[in-house]
């Protein structure tokens, strides 16, 4: 009986610890790391990490500015995609912001250049299409050449 009651109150313990760092690291994550920003449309909440701001200042002076957002370039379009790339994007951006353990410059991921790339193709598949049938090709990369037409850091 005695270990039953042991084993009862270290589980008691664990899950009250276990719980206190899911709700700090929550706390943390929605009102200080300003979490909840980053389920809106808003660019501005993409600069909330100090070093994509560099990035949020060249969107501002692009021409993509006035008819695209972070999401429509780096996000998939439908909700649950949109939100499933919002998710894993944030946890590894909150992973390498909170160690520091990044590149610099910053590189995106292949998965993450797929969407972008077809993000490219969806908003100007006229011309894509055009040059294509022009190269004779197959698929030409659009970020190979236009890798900063976004947000041109130069």
């Amino acid at each position: 009986m005695k270990d039953l009651t042991r084993n009862t109150k270290l589980w008691g313990i664990s899950a009250g610890v276990a719980l206190g760092v899911a709700v700090g690291g929550g706390l943390y994550t929605f009102i200080y790391a300003k979490g909840g920003s980053y389920l809106t449309n808003n660019p501005q909440a993409c600069a909330n990490c100090h070093i994509m701001q560099d990035h949020y200042d060249a969107w501002i002076k692009s021409s993509h500015r006035s008819v695209a957002t972070c999401n429509d370039c780096h996000t998939p379009p439908g909700l649950i995609p949109k939100y499933l790339t919002k998710a894993e994007n944030g946890f590894f951006h909150s992973l390498y912001f909170t160690t520091g353990n990044f590149p610099d410059p910053l590189r995106i991921k292949e998965r993450n250049r797929a969407v972008t790339e077809s993000a490219c193709r969806k908003c100007h598949t006229p011309i894509v299409e055009a040059i294509e049938a022009h190269a004779g090709n197959g698929q030409t990369a659009c970020l190979q050449c236009h890798g900063d037409v976004g947000h041109p850091l130069r």
